[in-house]
C-alpha cells in the first residue's frame, strides 16, 4: 500500500468465488458485465464458480467457458471446476488449468448438490491436486468436509463461514494439521436476520443471514479468516421478488467501500485488508502474477451506497443505505489504464488464467 497526494495505491483485487451466471443466466450477468463490475470495485483477478447452466462439470463445458471468455474481459479471469460423482472422470484433465474444486455440501443454487457421503469420498479421493478443494459446508456438515480432506490429506478451502460452529471447527482442524483455509462474506459480515425483514427476497441467501451474536464472532475472529469472497451472485429484481426467490446477492462493486469503512471504524488494518483481499486468495490458489497492476483509491470519499451506477447486469445491491468509503479514481492492470474516473477505457484485455 502506496500513499500520494492522499490517494491509496492498492493492489489489485482477486477474488476466487464469483457466479458470472454465463451460460445459462445471462439476462443477469455475463463474463462482460461481471468483470466490468469487478474492476469497478478494484478486483483485477476473480474466479468463476461452476453452477452455471450447464454446470461447468466437464471438460466441454469448461473449455467453453474459455472460448466464451475470449476478448471479451475487462480482468482476468479463471474458473473453478463442479464435483459430482461423474465429473471425477476429467479430473485429471483440467486439474491444470482450474484454480480450485467447488464441492457443494448443502442446499444452493444449481444442480450440483453432493449428499451422498459414497460420493463426497469418491470425490475427495479422486482430487489428485494440491490446489484447494471449495467446500459450502453450513453448521456441522463443515465436519464432514474436514474429515475427508483429513482422510485422504487434501487442501480444504471453507466458503463463506456464517456460524460459530464452523469457526470452531476450523480452529480445531487447524491444531490437528490439516491444510485449511477459509473466507467471509461482505454480506454476512455487514448485515444480520434482522435486515431481512426490510430486504425481504434481497436478503434470501446461503448460508443465510447470521444473527448479531454470530456477526460479531466473525469480526472478533476476522485475522484468523484468510479472505474476502463476494460470493457475487446476481439474479435480477424479478427474479427475486417472484415465488420462488434463488438465493444470492451481487457484491463486486460494494467490497472495497463497506471494507475501508470498517477500517476507518478499527475493525482491521489496512495491511489485514489488503492480506484478505490481494496477498491470500493469490497465495492459496495459486493465481499468477499480475505485473505493474494496482488499483488508485481516494479513501477520503464517504458515500451511502445505492443502486446508481453499478455496472453488475442486475443493477441492484442488498447494502443500500450503508456507509461506503473511497472512491476507486484508476484501475490499470498490467500497465495499462482500463478503469479512470467511473469509465472504462479502450477495449476488454483481461485474461483467461491458469494456475502456477
Amino acid at each position: 500500500m502506496n500513499r500520494k497526494n492522499n490517494l491509496l495505491e492498492l493492489p489489485g483485487m482477486a477474488d476466487v468465488h464469483v457466479h458470472l451466471k454465463e451460460p445459462g443466466g445471462m439476462q443477469k450477468e455475463d463474463f462482460e458485465t461481471g468483470t466490468k463490475a469487478a474492476v469497478a470495485g478494484g478486483y483485477t483477478q476473480i474466479l468463476d464458480m461452476p453452477n452455471s447452466i450447464p454446470p461447468t462439470i466437464s471438460s466441454g463445458a469448461l473449455n467453453d467457458k474459455f472460448n466464451r471468455a475470449n476478448e471479451r474481459i475487462w480482468c482476468d479471469l479463471g474458473f473453478n471446476f463442479g464435483a459430482t460423482a461423474d465429473s471425477t472422470k476429467y479430473f485429471l484433465q483440467i486439474s491444470k488449468k482450474v484454480f480450485g474444486l467447488k464441492v457443494y455440501m448443502n442446499q444452493t443454487t444449481g444442480t450440483l448438490l453432493i449428499d451422498k457421503l459414497a460420493d463426497r469420498d469418491l470425490i475427495f479421493k479422486s482430487w489428485q491436486s494440491d490446489l484447494p478443494i471449495m467446500v459450502h459446508a453450513e453448521g456441522e456438515t463443515v465436519d464432514v468436509a474436514i474429515k475427508l480432506a483429513k482422510k485422504y490429506k487434501k487442501n480444504l478451502h471453507v466458503c463463506h463461514i456464517a456460524d460459530n460452529h464452523q469457526i470452531n471447527s476450523i480452529r480445531k482442524a487447524r491444531s490437528e494439521g490439516v491444510k485449511i483455509s477459509c473466507e467471509v462474506t461482505p454480506h454476512h459480515l455487514f448485515l444480520t436476520k434482522s435486515d431481512v425483514r426490510q430486504l425481504g427476497p434481497l436478503g434470501i441467501m446461503k448460508p443465510p443471514l447470521p444473527t448479531k451474536t454470530t456477526q460479531k464472532k466473525l469480526w472478533d475472529n476476522i485475522d484468523s479468516i484468510d479472505m474476502i469472497s463476494t460470493d457475487h451472485a446476481p439474479h435480477t429484481l424479478a427474479e427475486k421478488y417472484s415465488k420462488s426467490p434463488p438465493f444470492g446477492v451481487p457484491g463486486l462493486e460494494t467490497t472495497l467501500p463497506l471494507m475501508l469503512t470498517a477500517v476507518s471504524r478499527g475493525l482491521l488494518t489496512f495491511d489485514r485488508l489488503i492480506q484478505m483481499t490481494s496477498v491470500n486468495p493469490r497465495n492459496i490458489f495459486h493465481l499468477p502474477v499480475q505485473p505493474n497492476t494496482f488499483v488508485i483509491v481516494d479513501p477520503s470519499k464517504k458515500f451511502k451506497i445505492t443502486n446508481k451506477g453499478l455496472f453488475t447486469k442486475c443493477g441492484w445491491t442488498p447494502f443500500v443505505g450503508l456507509p461506503g468509503r473511497g472512491e476507486i479514481k484508476k484501475v490499470v492492470i498490467r500497465g495499462q489504464t482500463v478503469f479512470e474516473n467511473g469509465k472504462f477505457q479502450g477495449h476488454p484485455q483481461g485474461e483467461v488464467i491458469y494456475p502456477i
